[in-house]
C-alpha cells in the first residue's frame, strides 16, 4: 500500500519528492491533516533553511521533471498533483466548467475573471509580472493574494516553475518566484481534451476510490476534505 510506503520513506532530494508524487498522485507541502501525507512530514529538519537546496528550493526542479503541476489547492496551502490524477481533480474543483462558462453562469466574480484573463492570454508569467500589467500596486488594484489562490484552489491557474533573481555574479538569491500559467497552457491537448471527459461526481468518486485502496486506516471524511469541494 502506499500510505505505508510512504510513512517509511525521507525526502532528502527533489527526485524523492518526484517519486512521492507520481506514486501517491497528492503531496500537499504542509501537514494536512492526514498524518504523513506531506513534504514537511517527511523531510529532516536539517534540511530547511540551509545553504544547500532543501525543499523550499526542490519545487521548481520537481515540476521540471515533469508530470505534475504546483500550486495552492489543499485548503488554500500549496501542493503536488500527478498529472495522473490532475485532469479528474481539475474537473471536480471545476464543477465541470470551464472558466468562461462560470463566469456566464455568474459564479465567478469580475475581478477573479480580470486576473485570470491576463494569466491565460500568454503561455506562462511571473507572479510580478502578473501584478504588474494588472495594476496590483498600492495605489492600484487589491487583492491579488485572494484572487489568485482562489484560482488556484478551483484548478483554473497552476504554478508551472519557480525561479530566481540573479546577483551580479550570476547566484540565486531570495525566495523562488512563482510562475502562473493555466494548464490548458501548461499541460496542453493532454489536459484540455480530456479534463470534462467525465461528470465532476465521476471524477471525485474515482480519486475517493483509489486514496481509499492506498489509504484504508484513513477516515473517508479525511479524504474528502483533502479533495475539497466544488462550490
Amino acid at each position: 500500500m502506499l500510505y505505508i510506503g510512504l510513512m517509511k520513506k525521507y525526502f532528502r532530494k527533489k527526485e524523492d519528492v518526484y517519486d512521492a508524487v507520481q506514486e501517491v498522485g497528492f503531496l500537499p507541502f504542509f501537514p494536512c491533516g492526514i498524518p504523513g501525507l506531506s513534504i514537511e512530514e517527511h523531510t529532516p529538519s536539517e534540511l530547511w533553511f540551509t545553504d544547500d537546496p532543501g525543499p523550499w528550493e526542490w519545487k521548481g526542479p520537481v515540476l521540471r521533471m515533469g508530470n505534475c503541476v504546483y500550486g495552492k489547492f489543499f485548503n488554500n496551502k500549496a501542493g503536488f498533483v500527478s498529472t495522473k490524477w490532475f485532469n479528474d481533480f481539475a474537473n471536480w474543483r471545476r464543477d465541470g466548467y470551464d472558466f468562461d462558462a462560470r463566469f456566464n453562469d455568474n459564479l465567478a466574480s469580475y475581478d477573479d475573471q480580470y486576473l485570470y484573463n491576463i494569466i491565460s492570454s500568454r503561455k506562462s508569467m511571473l507572479s510580478y509580472e502578473a501584478k504588474g500589467i494588472g495594476n496590483y500596486c498600492k495605489n492600484g488594484r487589491k487583492g491579488f493574494d485572494t484572487h489568485i489562490t482562489r484560482l488556484q484552489m478551483q484548478c483554473y491557474v497552476v504554478i508551472s516553475d519557480f525561479e530566481y533573481r540573479q546577483d551580479k555574479h550570476g547566484s540565486d538569491y531570495g525566495w523562488g518566484v512563482g510562475r502562473y500559467a493555466v494548464p490548458e497552457n501548461f499541460l496542453g491537448k493532454r489536459f484540455a481534451n480530456h479534463v470534462y471527459t467525465r461528470t465532476p461526481e465521476e471524477s471525485r468518486d474515482r480519486i475517493l476510490k483509489f486514496l481509499q485502496k492506498e489509504f484504508p486506516e484513513t477516515d473517508i471524511r479525511d479524504l474528502r476534505r483533502l479533495l475539497g469541494n466544488n462550490h
